[in-house]
């Protein structure tokens, strides 16, 4: 097993706004590893995602909730976990979005693109969302 390299724990309050902390400190973590710009903007938009739907639907837009964020930097990867109190299960599936003329509901379809692997572990009273980014691997093509 590869031994972390470093490793950055967040807790931030449970309130819209807070993501950008947790969004520069895993940028700086992916560019001191070596990532590409394009990749480490790929992950900021997953990571900012993420927290939002943790935030949002994970912890019920409760404040007194709990908002956590793992990093882990392996010599061959990096790792950020988004973990929640778990107020509402992550779907397994993205929710349908044909009858949707908004834009919200794309995080689940959008965040797998984004990275190279992407897990939800749900169990009650925790949601955790976990997406990983290989240093061997080309940036993804531009989004239309």
């Amino acid at each position: 097993m590869i031994q972390p390299q470093s490793k950055v724990e967040l807790h931030l309050p449970n309130e819209l706004g807070y993501e950008k902390v947790a969004i520069v400190s895993i940028a700086k973590a992916a560019q001191k590893a070596g990532f590409c710009r394009e990749k480490i903007e790929d992950l900021k938009s997953a990571l900012a995602e993420a927290c939002t739907n943790a935030i949002e639907h994970g912890n019920s837009l409760n404040a007194q909730a709990r908002l956590s964020i793992v990093c882990t930097v392996y010599s061959d990867s990096i790792q950020v976990s988004v973990i929640d109190e778990g107020h509402q299960p992550i779907p397994i599936s993205p929710p349908d979005r044909s009858e949707r003329s908004d834009h919200r509901g794309m995080g689940l379809h959008l965040m797998p693109k984004l990275v190279d692997k992407f897990e939800i572990k749900s169990q009650p009273g925790r949601n955790e969302v976990q997406m990983t980014n290989f240093l061997n691997t080309r940036p993804l093509p531009a989004l239309r």
